[in-house]
């Protein structure tokens, strides 16, 4: 019965070792819009790459002209989320609103926990706060991540919050996980910057501080296009939409989108530094627009790096 025992852990521990295993391996992306609703197109995308979790923006914290910190395009539920899909409510915070320290963070728990319950949304096991913080607003921001994680917990649940390339070189956030944000790693307003998205020669310099940085962490990668609107050279703004923006014959439009070799590209490195980040990877984001963007093979390969 011993020897039995034995060979049944050996094989399982072969197959939980194996390079292709995806046994420990989350599939999962963002949703950032204000309307849930999960058309043909998301539901196709959900079910043949096996996303089994969705970072969803619930609302942003903005300062209003008053310069209190409020909730603003809070998200509407048009769906529920797909059955066996773990939903991450998410909240992304302006950094000016780190600039005092908050004593809205009780409210925002709060508000959270209602949506979830006015939506139906169950199983809720963590929470993320996305914010571009700078070493000047470190300590208010640590200090409210602190707070937050204590309330969160005593609902058992866990806070994680997402981390940029330049924060990597700063002190580690009093929370549970991280999510290293792979995108935007360029500058877009530089018409001679062609890959202002993600382009690995910008990740590079980073990888030194990712090898130490003491934390478990996810990765993000983004497979969204920008359309660029650039009038003699300089930078106008970002074409969401037809007519957002007058062109004139002297502008230029340029495009601006990851290949899956530059995605690879970068995988690649994080591989090489701390590949545990690919057992869980997020794409941002899974809106029908994006998810067009690329072929199911394709992401077969983002997610099997």
């Amino acid at each position: 019965m011993r020897g039995t025992i034995v060979v049944v852990l050996a094989l399982v521990a072969m197959v939980s070792c194996q390079p292709g295993s995806d046994r420990k391996r989350v599939h999962a992306a963002y949703y950032w819009s204000t309307v849930f609703a999960t058309d043909s197109v998301k539901a196709h995308f959900y079910r043949t790459q096996q996303i089994c979790k969705l970072y969803v923006r619930y609302f942003d914290v903005v300062k209003n002209k008053g310069g209190e910190a409020v909730p603003n395009a809070t998200i509407t539920f048009q769906t529920v989320p797909p059955k066996g899909v773990e939903v991450v409510p998410t909240v992304f915070i302006t950094n000016d609103c780190m600039q005092s320290t908050p004593l809205w963070t009780e409210k925002l728990l709060r508000r959270i926990l209602q949506m979830n319950k006015t939506n139906g949304i169950t199983g809720v096991r963590e929470i993320q706060i996305d914010c571009d913080w700078t070493h000047r607003t470190q300590t208010v921001y640590f200090s409210f991540l602190k707070q937050l994680r204590q309330l969160a917990a005593q609902k058992h649940i866990a806070l994680s919050a997402t981390i940029r390339l330049h924060q990597l070189a700063q002190a580690v956030p009093p929370i549970e996980k991280g999510t290293l944000m792979l995108y935007n790693t360029g500058d877009f307003r530089d018409i001679q910057c062609e890959k202002p998205i993600l382009d690995n020669k910008d990740v590079k310099p980073y990888l030194r501080f990712l090898k130490r940085y003491a934390l478990p962490m996810n990765a993000a990668y983004p497979i969204f296009r920008w359309q660029l609107l650039f009038r003699k050279g300089n930078f106008v703004g970002i074409i969401h939409g037809k007519d957002e923006y007058p062109i004139l014959p002297i502008d230029t439009v340029v495009m601006r989108k990851v290949t899956l070799t530059d995605l690879q590209e970068v995988q690649h490195s994080i591989e090489n530094v701390r590949p545990e980040l690919h057992n869980e990877i997020i794409l941002f984001d899974a809106n029908t627009h994006n998810i067009t963007q690329y072929l199911p093979a394709e992401y077969e390969k983002m997610y099997h790096p």
